[in-house]
């Protein structure tokens, strides 16, 4: 990606690029597995203050599923920036 590009990114507080199929949040690249460890996280937060529920299930799930859609990825997860991935 080069300068201009990245420019725009970061004008754009969302930036979705429909060839990679990758999605820019105030120039932050989103991954599956970063969105799942916090939904996992979240979900973690609500069981130890005894809020177990389907819906606390569902959400650790969820975020299980993504974590482990992506795991390839993982060193990327929480990179700073628009990511070093081409």
């Amino acid at each position: 990606m080069d300068t201009s590009q990245q420019l725009a990114q970061l004008r754009r507080p969302l930036h979705y690029d429909a060839v990679r199929r990758r999605l820019w949040i105030f120039g932050q690249r989103c991954h599956h597995g970063a969105t799942g460890a916090l939904l996992t996280g979240v979900a973690a937060a609500l069981l130890v203050t005894h809020s177990s529920g389907r819906r606390t299930l569902t959400l650790a799930a969820t975020g299980s599923l993504l974590m482990a859609h992506d795991w390839k990825d993982r060193p990327f997860w929480f990179e700073r920036g628009p990511g070093t991935q081409s």
